[in-house]
């Protein structure tokens, strides 16, 4: 239409003036190449020489020759694509039923659905083994009654049924924006034409949702498969990630094979990434009118209602299982052998308010000084790509979505090898043994989680505001300062949420760079906790702090968010 063509033209980038752009094109060039670009570089090279500096694929022969390497890799593959697709066993039902149905509490539903994402996996992986492990409460209840038991936390099936919980909101979150951007008018049409139930899925809805679909399963695909903390807690070490945490900790960082390990798990990420968007290439899924105006939702019958709902009230009760769980292990004083817990006592948090306020503490410190980092970075590089016109701006968006595609374990790895021996400026302290390290791998990690939040809110300011700033006589520098930043400012709180609640529980990078106790953060006391009877009830509460800090930081950023619109257009409530 004429005003979206203006709006796009109103939009686009001026000429660049001054060094200015090209001073921070050149920081944060140089940030992503020493932080980012070096270390997984050094890690690929490393998997291609000998000790003597000679190229060699001799590494990858001898990786694949020993059964232990092999039985890893087909592993994590298996249980990758099996995490994927009871992923979408889930979460496609989810998505349909609510959005094309006449559903009493839909919004209720889609909410609750989303919550396994604000736990650590390795966290639901201990509270769903109390629950569906063989001495479990739903064991326990299946031997009384019909005297059987379902092993479904043992081995690779266990690491599976957690992953595919934890990680099937991100299928379910791009499917209903999907199905609410496709046209009703095309449902209406599939409908005259007789097409009905399974076949108008089939042949019209999903494949018309396939990009939202494919963006999900991609990257539960790759977040599974790189996994590290899941399968430790799980004491399953036959797969990938854990086999190079335990090659780099146990033999050494000079060990070849971890970062042969570290090269294969870059490749298949990279893989499923690009393999998602090859699927889509060359094909128009775009309908003429969004879903959310013309969409006619449709009511069930008596009986596909209450099948429905039956359905799901049991993927609820299953997919919420870690968070009760997690609560009961926490204020249980024994359970063991038990379908709930013996007693309660509020002593675990007693425990971790003594024991663990350095890990509360370090939690804090690292995490918003990274999610700052990324969101300073982030504004950055939009305004680079959205205001100017400096060649090559476009890189640094790419370099900095490629740490998507990126393991945390494999970025630690990286890190090991390229500050070795690597001391503080006047100091004899070597770098690998600073929190520093740690604070800037959270932040790579999750810079393009910033990115795409502060590129969303600078696309919605129009140019003309800083035009209008600047005609009065306000430099570059002020009109970002004054005008540019404070209208951003929804959307760059979001992405600095979105990096502090997920740097807050990243694992893998932690257990590889903290080196000392005082180093800790509370993900890492929450696996230490973990790995003993006795101490995961501290462990439990520790896991409890978390999950309300990252849900608390969600809602508080969304009030925030829905405010900052509110006051930016009035006329938005009209």
């Amino acid at each position: 239409m004429p005003v979206a063509h203006l709006s796009t033209a109103a939009r686009a980038p001026r000429a660049s003036a001054g060094l200015g752009p090209w001073i921070a094109f050149a920081l944060i060039l140089a940030f992503l190449l020493v932080f980012l670009i070096l270390p997984v570089g050094t890690v690929i090279y490393t998997a291609f020489v000998t000790d003597t500096g000679a190229l060699t694929v001799g590494h990858f022969g001898n990786f694949f020759d020993q059964l232990v390497f092999r039985e890893s890799f087909f592993n994590s593959l298996w249980v990758a694509l099996a995490s994927t697709f009871f992923a979408s066993v889930i979460a496609l039902p989810l998505a349909y039923l609510t959005v094309r149905f006449e559903f009493r509490g839909a919004l209720l539903i889609q909410t609750l659905g989303v919550l396994p994402l604000i736990m650590p996996p390795f966290v639901g992986a201990v509270a769903l083994q109390l629950i569906f492990g063989r001495s479990g409460s739903v064991n326990l209840l299946l031997n009384d009654w019909f005297d059987i038991t379902i092993p479904i936390m043992d081995g690779l099936v266990g690491v599976t049924f957690v992953e595919s919980i934890h990680y099937f909101p991100f299928i379910l979150l791009n499917l209903v924006a999907a199905m609410r951007n496709i046209d009703g008018a095309m449902e209406e049409s599939a409908l005259n034409l007789g097409a009905r139930g399974w076949r108008l899925f089939r042949r019209v809805i999903f494949p018309l949702a396939m990009p939202g679909y494919l963006a999900g399963a991609a990257l539960v695909f790759v977040k599974v498969f790189d996994d590290l903390g899941t399968p430790l807690v799980m004491g399953v070490t036959n797969m990938l990630a854990p086999q190079a945490y335990l090659r780099i900790t146990s033999v050494g960082v000079d060990d070849p094979l971890g970062y042969v390990i570290s090269v294969i798990m870059i490749v298949f990420s990279i893989l499923a990434l690009w393999l998602a968007a090859r699927v889509m290439k060359g094909k128009d899924y775009a309908t003429l009118q969004k879903g959310g105006g013309a969409l006619q939702k449709r009511r069930l019958s008596k009986w596909e209602a209450l099948l429905a709902y039956g359905w799901i009230a049991l993927v609820l009760a299953v997919v919420l299982a870690p968070h009760a769980g997690i609560l009961l292990m926490s204020l249980a004083q024994v359970w063991s052998f038990s379908v709930l817990p013996d007693s309660y006592t509020l002593a675990h948090y007693a425990t971790v308010f003594s024991d663990a306020r350095g890990m509360m503490a370090n939690t804090l410190l690292y995490c918003v000084l990274a999610a700052g980092l990324d969101v300073v970075i982030g504004t950055a590089i939009a305004y680079l790509i959205l205001r100017t016109r400096l060649p090559a701006r476009q890189w640094l968006d790419w370099l900095a979505s490629a740490a998507l595609a990126i393991p945390g374990l494999v970025l630690a790895i990286g890190y090991l090898r390229l500050f070795k021996g690597v001391t503080l400026p006047g100091s004899d302290q070597l770098v690998v043994q600073t929190w520093v390290l740690i604070m800037l791998a959270y932040a790579v990690r999750r810079l393009p989680y910033a990115l795409r939040s502060c590129m969303a809110a600078l696309q919605q300011v129009h140019v003309s505001l800083e035009e209008a700033a600047q005609s009065v006589g306000a430099s570059r520098l002020s009109t970002i300062r004054r005008v540019t930043v404070p209208l951003m400012a929804g959307g760059i709180l979001a992405g600095f949420v979105t990096s502090f609640i997920t740097a807050a529980v990243e694992l893998s990078a932690t257990l590889v760079l903290v080196s000392t106790e005082s180093q800790a953060p509370m993900s890492l006391g929450i696996y230490l906790y973990m790995q003993s009877i006795a101490g995961r009830g501290p462990g439990a509460a520790l896991g409890v702090l978390a999950v309300l800090v990252v849900g608390l930081g969600t809602y508080f950023s969304h009030r925030f968010v829905e405010r900052s619109r509110a006051t930016v257009n009035p006329s938005a409530k009209a």
